[in-house]
């Protein structure tokens, strides 16, 4: 009887349970586990694939997104980190989503990542392929090969050279802490907007007043720097995310400043052109305006000189005053090679004890500077410790196989990477960590290398045309520095790259400076 009554008073209860709806949580609860364990189960089996494929180099990827989460994670070291990989294999895959990147010291063209830079840097020789390149190529080739190019461009080198030195003069009299890669910036921005485009910007002078051109140049470098990491900079750009956000006003302020001088220079030309005078000005830009082809037609339209404007502030000061602030870096931590080079300077020059700043430039002709062979393995040292494009490459056109047997699928990214070869054992000994201008020398005299072992410059049919004009300021400005001053880091000062298209500083290299 008492089961019975048990049983009757348990049939309502479970009749009312089953009336009750089902709630939201209790069906999205399920599909949610499921789609966890599918995600877990796939990432096994992917994991697990991937473990037994022996022909796979490379770091560790995952479904969909590959090793992005590996380059987010090695972000702020990530040459050191591709480097740590180069080092286990001379060809290895890099995976950022449905992209595939071979690190590899062979270049193949292509345009498929132009993209990335075309909002900086347009169609200029740096960002362009096929006939675009070859016209670039061919014009550059003949400009930089004119003596009367390089005649102009030593004397607005050794002129800035004697600012940066009257400035640095000054600081080694107040005892100020320096930060030089912001005057080696300043320094190279003058020459280059002076050989490029015939302006004096003045960014040099004492005052060292706020340059917004400057300013811009470098954010907008370092934000399409971070597009090579990025998987989604598509997406940031379209909604004006992280560094997208503020890219497309400093690239309108670059618009802004380099349309407002190609106007300017044309209508200088135009109204000369009417008067009956010679277009006599030996800049770049004001030749390159003036350039027509065989039909008579004008070759550079403006968009093609803005181009080539921000081209050649890339090239021509972003370079070489990197390498300046790697350079002084590297001789404050090796008072040695110092000493190497100031012996050097009296042997070349003689006594220079009662020789002025500009007196000393006038002996720095190109026959001396031809004869400074320390001083230039010094700077080819820190060229290959610290190299101011660090990684380079190019879009497959077509399938191909490596010669290590590695396949390639049209649209695949080959990368050669100058940061991790200056680092690699295999080609520059065990000692490849070190700087040493003497690794350059052989029996006593000084040997260059092959370019597709040092290849800071490129090689082959895309081997830098201002490679000359580079040693040229480098080897001037350095020497300046080297015979009238002293550095001395700042303590606890930490020197470290910025990721970007160059091997920038991301503190600036600090020091405190004495003369003489």
């Amino acid at each position: 009887m008492a089961a019975l009554v048990l049983n009757s008073s348990t049939i309502p209860m479970v009749v009312a349970m089953e009336a009750v709806p089902s709630s939201p949580i209790s069906l999205i609860l399920p599909a949610i586990v499921l789609l966890l364990a599918t995600i877990c189960v796939v990432t096994w089996t992917w994991r697990w694939m991937l473990s037994t494929n022996s022909s796979y180099r490379g770091p560790p990827r995952w479904p969909l997104v590959g090793s992005y989460i590996e380059v987010i994670s090695n972000k702020q070291r990530i040459h050191d980190w591709v480097t740590d990989y180069a080092k286990l294999y001379k060809t290895f895959e890099l995976r950022i989503g449905g992209t595939r990147e071979y690190q590899k010291e062979l270049v193949l063209e292509g345009k498929e990542t132009l993209a990335r830079q075309y909002d900086f840097l347009g169609d200029g020789i740096f960002n362009s392929d096929g006939e675009t390149w070859k016209r670039h190529r061919k014009i550059l080739s003949y400009e930089f090969s004119s003596r009367k190019l390089r005649d102009f461009s030593s004397n607005i080198f050794k002129k800035n050279a004697i600012r940066l030195a009257d400035i640095l003069d000054s600081a080694a009299k107040s005892k100020q802490e320096v930060e030089l890669q912001d005057l080696f910036m300043r320094t190279t921005l003058d020459s280059i907007c002076e050989i490029g485009f015939g302006l004096e910007f003045g960014s040099l002078s004492s005052l060292l007043p706020e340059v917004p051109f400057a300013n811009a140049f470098d954010r907008a470098s370092e934000a399409i720097g971070h597009r090579s990491w990025d998987l989604f900079w598509r997406i940031g750009r379209a909604l004006g995310l992280g560094y997208e956000k503020g890219l497309q006003d400093y690239i309108r302020l670059l618009d802004a400043f380099t349309f407002k001088v190609v106007q300017q220079r044309k209508k200088s030309i135009e109204e000369g052109n009417k008067n009956n005078e010679e277009n006599t000005r030996e800049d770049l830009l004001s030749r390159f305006t003036g350039f027509r082809d065989q039909y008579g037609e004008v070759m550079y339209k403006d968009k093609d000189l803005r181009d080539s404007i921000l081209n050649f502030v890339l090239a021509g000061r972003d370079t070489t005053a990197i390498t300046l602030s790697w350079l002084v870096y590297l001789l404050c931590s090796n008072p040695d090679v110092l000493d190497k080079i100031s012996a050097e300077l009296t042997s070349v020059l003689g006594d220079t004890k009662n020789v002025n700043i500009s007196e000393f430039c006038e002996l720095l002709t190109p026959e001396h500077l031809a004869q400074l062979h320390y001083l230039h393995a010094a700077v080819n040292e820190a060229l290959r410790l610290y190299p101011p494009v660090p990684r380079d490459g190019k879009n497959a056109l077509n399938d191909d196989v490596l010669p290590d047997g590695t396949k390639v699928k049209a649209g695949d990214r080959i990368l050669y990477l100058p940061y991790s070869m200056g680092r690699m054992e295999f080609l520059w000994g065990n000692d490849a960590l070190k700087f040493k201008p003497e690794r350059w020398f052989k029996d006593n005299e000084f040997q260059s290398e092959s370019p597709y072992k040092f290849s800071v410059f490129q090689a082959g049919p895309r081997a830098c045309l201002g490679k000359d004009s580079a040693y040229l300021q480098l080897k001037i400005t350095a020497a300046v520095l080297i015979r009238f001053f002293q550095f001395k880091l700042v303590p606890n000062h930490i020197v470290h790259y910025r990721l970007g298209l160059v091997l920038q500083m991301i503190n600036g290299v600090k020091v405190f400076v004495s003369t003489r």
